[in-house]
């Protein structure tokens, strides 16, 4: 039997499955931006989950059965997340790969703990998600308050005696981060000229910018999404600024260059090891690109969070939520990331953070440690 693949839309479309489809397979999911302005990210979380749950039905399939794919849309709003959290929760889901935002992460995971579904975030980097002692819970990604840092010790050594400003777009991702980095560089002894909000989906950044000329900024460090992002950019270009954004990890996607043009050239940004250079990803990243799919950014954390729910419910020969949380927790997991194993908390304990820089053909490379702008 083919997997099931049903989009949740609107604040979470019922999740219908049939008695007979739920005997025969095990019902998964994917949730996250499907649609909306993060839905370059909801495309590379659907791309790992469609690959991960391919390739396990293909080699024997989970306890017996094959695994049946769903998908839930938040579009980043953390109403609509709550709403699919609940409905993939009543649905029988064991497991969800979600979300993207940190604001719907949140959220989303106090319907799963309701519902006795285990929850690996591919992306979601607000320390909270993690702090709340929810036993259902872990993420394959890093926390803000270690990408923060990374960026402010970047910052502190490339930018030491320039103008920074921080900027962030009030949101939990957003903000978090913005608050991680400034908390860094303030300690590192660097003091920021300015430091200022906007609102996630504004258009016009233009007074913004005119503030950040008259205080002569240098480099301008922005807690948001790439879509504010590279609007931020391509206005400070049209006013003549020279002054470098960087940013966090929610800038991993070619959309960014898409919005910039040749504007994106020394745009910063960090993120993780680059995993499409991973010798345990190799084959992985060749079947993507066989199917014409580039597994950028959350990707292959998405493939990762499946490959380690389902080598813990073989182990555990259960999807039951404490059985296989307790069985994750105390292993380490062969993923295309390489070895992961988790904290009490639900935290990856191999964290490594590195800076990324943009050229003007709308392509990133890893700067090398210590090497300036």
């Amino acid at each position: 039997m083919k997997p099931i693949r049903l989009l949740g839309l609107a604040f979470g479309a019922s999740i219908l499955l049939s008695t007979a489809a739920t005997a025969q397979t095990i019902p998964v999911a994917v949730a996250g931006p499907m649609t909306g302005s993060e839905s370059a990210f909801g495309r590379q979380m659907k791309n790992g989950a469609d690959l991960a749950v391919a390739d396990i039905n293909a080699a024997g399939g989970l306890l017996g059965k094959n695994l049946a794919l769903q998908i839930g849309d938040d579009a980043c709003d953390p109403k609509q997340a709550r709403s699919v959290a609940e409905k993939i929760a009543s649905s029988g889901v064991p497991f969800v790969a979600g979300h993207f935002c940190s604001s719907s992460s949140i959220p989303a995971s106090e319907a799963y703990a309701d519902g006795n579904v285990l929850q690996i975030t591919p992306a979601s980097t607000n320390p909270l998600f993690t702090e709340r002692k929810l036993t259902n819970v872990l993420r394959v990604c890093g926390r803000d308050d270690q990408q923060g840092v990374v960026a402010a010790q970047y910052i502190l050594k490339a930018y030491a005696g320039k103008n920074i400003a921080i900027l962030n777009d009030k949101t939990t991702y957003g903000k978090g981060l913005a608050d991680e980095m400034k908390k860094a560089l303030n300690a590192g002894g660097m003091q920021e000229k300015l430091f200022e909000s906007y609102n996630k989906g504004d258009k016009d950044f233009n007074s913004i910018v005119s503030r950040l000329k008259l205080a002569n900024i240098d480099l301008v460090y922005v807690g948001g999404y790439h879509q504010e992002a590279g609007l931020i950019v391509r206005q400070m270009r049209d006013q003549g600024l020279k002054t470098v954004l960087m940013a966090g990890d929610a800038m991993n996607d070619k959309e960014f260059a898409s919005i910039t043009g040749p504007a994106a050239e020394g745009t910063l940004f960090t993120f993780g090891p680059d995993p499409r250079n991973k010798p345990t990803a190799k084959a992985i990243v060749e079947k993507f690109k066989a199917k014409g799919i580039d597994p950028e950014g959350y990707t292959l954390y998405t493939y990762a969070a499946f490959q380690i729910w389902s080598q813990a419910a073989a182990k555990a020969n259960s999807t039951d939520t404490k059985k296989v949380m307790d069985i994750i927790k105390a292993g380490e997991w062969e993923t295309v990331l390489g070895k992961l194993s988790f904290d009490a908390k639900g935290d990856i304990k191999a964290l490594d953070y590195v800076v990324y820089k943009w050229d003007a053909k709308g392509n990133y490379a890893e700067i090398e440690p210590g090497k300036g702008t």
